[in-house]
């Protein structure tokens, strides 16, 4: 996939953006901006398990990338005020590899397994008895000599991150007893991110400049955070270090992003599907040939933020661009289009 700055994937390969976003994420709800209900919800079932005295439930949290998964996770772990263990569905390669991570966690601790819908089949089998019952079950031997051990566990909490719950296998889904979707973020809840950000790293932002800039980023956190850092780039070599609206648009115009928060794959996307297709309907694979990504990152990274803005749809036949994508990119439908819309 080629490079974007609106990704809202992290990069393993970008250590220093990791530490920097390890320092500006939230470690409470107090500090949480947005998802209100969500934290509602989480709040109430930590009060109640920590009045018991018993674990958390399972919590299975879904939603586009970018959205506050992992931090959301962490968050959790410190009001329940329990320690996290961190790992993710493709670590986790063999069912041994987590017996091993199981064996050594301690009574109310937090599992975190992210992108746990890429787990293998065998491996989410033996969570099923360890998220059921605090059990592990576990063969020794082979052959006609092989014998079956079970094992207690602590009583743990897993906290699973997917971006596709249609992916998990049902038996595991059903044993979550939370499950909660992210929803993209306002604008408005956006900027208070960037301008708490932009205090912890003392970056000098005015109240304009972050509007600007949580209009651009696309409704989630790790792309205004990833922002605020280029644009503090450029002011920094290009002024004083200080972000004003000019600044900011200076800086957004030579990234690219435009008014919706748009960057050249976005519009290359639905320019391909207007001029290649009359605007649509044309399948999803056919959209992965002309960009040449995967089918899995058109659904995962472009659709989900087109959609939510209104630029492109999905039908039974089908992606399609709407009226709104021509008023947008400056063009026009034709005869074609504007019946194709109609229908």
């Amino acid at each position: 996939m080629i490079e974007r700055i609106v990704n809202p994937a992290t990069d393993d390969k970008d250590i220093p953006e990791q530490e920097i976003e390890q320092t500006i994420r939230p470690r409470d709800f107090a500090n949480y901006i947005g998802q209100d209900r969500l934290k509602q919800n989480l709040q109430l079932a930590i009060s109640a398990a920590k009045k018991r005295g018993e674990p958390l439930d399972h919590v299975l949290l879904y939603g586009p990338p970018g959205l506050g998964k992992t931090t959301m996770a962490t968050v959790i772990a410190n009001e329940m005020g329990t320690t996290i263990r961190v790992t993710s569905g493709p670590a986790i390669e063999r069912a041994g590899d987590l017996a091993s991570i199981l064996t050594n966690l301690q009574d109310n601790d937090i599992l975190f397994i992210d992108e746990i819908h890429r787990l293998h089949r065998s491996v989410e089998e033996v969570l099923y008895s360890a998220m059921e019952d605090f059990k592990l079950d576990i063969m020794l031997g082979k052959g006609p000599s092989a014998r079956s051990l079970r094992l207690d566990l602590p009583r743990f909490t897993l906290i699973g991150a997917t971006t596709r719950t249609g992916s998990l296998a049902a038996p595991l889904r059903d044993r979550f007893g939370l499950v909660h979707r992210l929803e993209f973020y306002r604008p408005e809840e956006v900027r208070k991110i960037i301008e708490r950000a932009a205090k912890i790293l003392s970056i000098k932002i005015d109240k304009k400049a972050a509007e600007t800039l949580a209009v651009r980023a696309r409704l989630t956190p790790r792309i205004a955070n990833r922002l605020l850092k280029r644009v503090r780039d450029y002011a920094d070599v290009n002024g004083d270090g200080i972000i004003d609206h000019l600044t900011g648009l200076k800086a957004l115009e030579l990234l690219e992003i435009d008014e919706l928060g748009l960057d050249p794959a976005d519009r290359m996307l639905l320019t391909a599907i207007i001029e290649n297709h009359n605007g649509g309907p044309v399948g999803v694979e056919t959209l992965a040939a002309l960009t040449g990504d995967e089918r899995g990152t058109i659904e995962d990274f472009y659709e989900p933020y087109l959609m939510q803005i209104g630029l492109l749809e999905r039908t039974p036949r089908g992606r399609k661009v709407t009226p709104k994508t021509y008023q947008h990119l400056g063009r026009k439908p034709t005869t074609t289009d504007s019946q194709q819309t109609i229908l």
